[in-house]
């Protein structure tokens, strides 16, 4: 095998359209560029997602950026703000009437965070888990 012996494989390459050869190429006259407008002249083409001077849909839309639509229900709560209420079954309900969290909130999460000191009985609630080890190690229990 020498150099001058190499070809590529057969089918992968194409000869180059040849337009403007007369009627039989089948791209004869218009070069298969249709007739008229702005696309059969040379040059002649736009932006991508012009919309031929309309407003485009990317600016006729309101931007609103990112703000998490999850996030707007979910909320935290300390071992230290536990800690501070009289209740011995903390569930969301009760750290709603206490104003811990705001009245849409739907999921909550107790944190590691400052002390607890009396034996407290989880319902419905998530926990990490330092929280999880804090609350029983002050004897008390999570229930889902």
């Amino acid at each position: 095998m020498n150099l001058n012996s190499l070809s590529p494989a057969e089918g992968s390459k194409f000869a180059r359209k040849r337009v403007g050869r007369g009627i039989g190429s089948g791209l004869g006259k218009t070069c298969g560029r249709g007739h008229k407008g702005q696309k059969s002249r040379s040059g002649g083409y736009h932006k991508i997602n012009f919309e031929g001077g309309q407003m485009p849909i990317q600016r006729r839309l309101p931007k609103f950026g990112f703000k998490s639509r999850i996030g707007n229900y979910n909320a935290q709560v300390t071992l230290a703000e536990i800690n501070k209420l009289d209740y011995d079954i903390i569930n969301l309900d009760v750290l709603k009437a206490n104003s811990l969290v705001k009245k849409h909130i739907k999921n909550v999460k107790i944190i590691l965070s400052g002390d607890l000191s009396k034996a407290v009985k989880i319902q419905g609630l998530k926990a990490t888990k330092g929280a999880k080890e804090a609350i029983e190690k002050a004897g008390g229990s999570i229930e889902d």
